[in-house]
C-alpha cells in the first residue's frame, strides 16, 4: 500500500487556482483601474499584510501585541533617514528598513518577552511610545512636526506621476504577496507545527521538546522586519512623515486587530476577508464622522457574538472551505486514511 502525506485538498486546489487568477488580474490593474483605484488597492494590500502579520503573532504564537505601530513607524523613519540624509533610492531603502528593524527587534524582544499575558501587550505599547518620543526628538527629520521627501527623490522613483503610481502599486502587491507566501511557508514548516502546538498548549509543547521562547522570538523578529517594510512603503506613498502619524496606535494596531478579529483570527484567509469588510464599511460610512467608528464597533461586537471564530472561521465550520493548504493529510491508495496532523 502506497502512503504519502499531502497538504492539498479539493477546496485548497480550487482556492489556489482562484488566487492565481486573481493575482494575474491584480497585476494588470493599471490597465483597467484608475489612479484612485490603484491607491485604494495599494492601501488594502498594506492592511492585509499588517493584519496577516498580527494574525501570525496573536493567532498562531499567542502573542497579543498592541504595539505593532512601533515597527511600522520605525521602518518609515528609517526609509526617510536613509533617503534624505544618505541619498539612498527610496525603493531600496524599503528592504533596508526591514533588515534594520528586525535587528532592533532582537534586543527589544529580550525586554518584552520577560512579560506575559496582558503585561506583554502593555509592554509592546510602551515600546511603541518610546519609539514615537525618540522620533520626535530627531531634529534632522523634522522633530515633532515631521518632514517630507524632497522632490528630487520622488522624481528618482519614476519621471512621470503615472509611472510612479504604477510602480508603487506593483511594489504594494509584491509586498503583500511576499508576506502571505512567507507566512504559508512558515506555517507549513516544522516551525509552523511548533506554533500550532504552542497555540494549543504551551505546557504540552514544552513537554514535546519545543523551545517555546525561541520560537516566539523568531516570529516576533520576522513580523517586526516585515511590518517595518510595509510601514516604509506606506509613508513612501504619503511622501510625508510625522511621529504621530507613523506611530499611530489607531491606524496601525486598532484597525488591524479589528480586521483580524472579524475576518477570523488563526486563519490565513481571515485578514483578507476582514480587510474587504473593513474597507467596504469605510467607503460606505466614512462620511458619517464619529458614527463610522461606532458602526465599526457594532460590527465587531455582532461578528464576535454570531461567529466567535470570525467570518472565515464560520465559513470553514459550515462548509469546510480552505484556500491556503496548511493541513497535512495522509493518503493511502488515493484515499485519506488519517485526518489532519496539524489542523489550523
Amino acid at each position: 500500500m502506497n502512503v504519502h502525506v499531502t497538504f492539498a485538498s479539493r477546496s485548497s486546489r480550487a482556492g489556489m487556482a482562484l488566487c492565481a487568477v486573481a493575482f494575474v488580474a491584480l497585476i494588470a490593474a493599471p490597465a483597467w483601474g484608475g489612479r484612485d483605484d490603484l491607491q485604494l488597492l495599494s492601501e488594502m494590500y498594506c492592511y492585509v499584510a499588517l493584519a496577516s502579520l498580527w494574525n501570525l503573532l496573536a493567532g498562531y504564537a499567542g502573542l497579543v501585541s498592541v504595539g505593532q505601530q512601533a515597527y511600522v513607524g520605525l521602518g518609515a523613519y528609517i526609509l526617510f533617514a536613509f533617503a534624505i540624509l544618505a541619498g539612498m533610492p527610496p525603493l531600496a531603502a524599503i528592504a533596508l528598513a526591514g533588515i534594520i528593524s528586525a535587528a532592533v527587534a532582537v534586543p527589544v524582544s529580550g525586554l518584552v518577552f520577560r512579560l506575559r499575558g496582558h503585561y506583554f501587550a502593555i509592554g509592546t505599547w510602551i515600546v511603541a511610545e518610546v519609539f514615537r518620543l525618540t522620533a520626535s526628538q530627531v531634529s534632522v527629520l523634522g522633530g515633532g512636526s515631521g518632514t517630507s521627501l524632497p522632490a528630487a527623490l520622488i522624481i528618482a522613483i519614476a519621471p512621470s506621476r503615472q509611472l510612479r503610481d504604477f510602480i508603487e502599486y506593483w511594489v504594494a502587491l509584491a509586498l503583500v504577496g511576499a508576506v502571505l507566501l512567507l507566512i504559508v511557508l512558515l506555517l507549513r514548516s516544522r516551525y509552523g507545527l511548533a506554533l500550532k502546538a504552542i497555540r494549543d498548549s504551551e505546557l504540552a509543547a514544552t513537554c514535546n521538546g519545543i523551545d517555546v521562547r525561541r520560537t516566539k522570538i523568531l516570529v516576533y523578529i520576522v513580523t517586526a522586519g516585515a511590518a517595518a517594510m510595509i510601514g516604509a512603503f506606506i509613508f513612501l506613498q504619503r511622501l510625508r512623515i510625522s511621529p504621530d502619524a507613523a506611530f499611530s496606535v489607531n491606524d496601525w494596531t486598532a484597525f488591524v486587530i479589528f480586521i483580524t478579529v472579524i475576518g477570523g483570527i488563526g486563519r490565513i484567509e481571515g485578514p483578507i476577508v476582514g480587510t474587504i469588510v473593513f474597507f467596504a464599511l469605510r467607503q460606505t460610512l466614512a462620511d458619517l464622522g464619529t458614527f463610522y467608528l461606532l458602526m465599526l464597533g457594532a460590527v465587531a461586537i455582532a461578528v464576535m457574538l454570531a461567529a466567535p471564530k470570525g467570518i472565515w472561521g464560520l465559513v470553514v465550520e459550515k462548509l469546510g472551505w480552505q484556500i491556503f493548504p496548511l493541513e497535512r493529510r495522509v493518503i493511502a491508495d488515493g484515499s485519506t486514511v488519517a485526518g489532519n496532523a496539524a489542523k489550523t
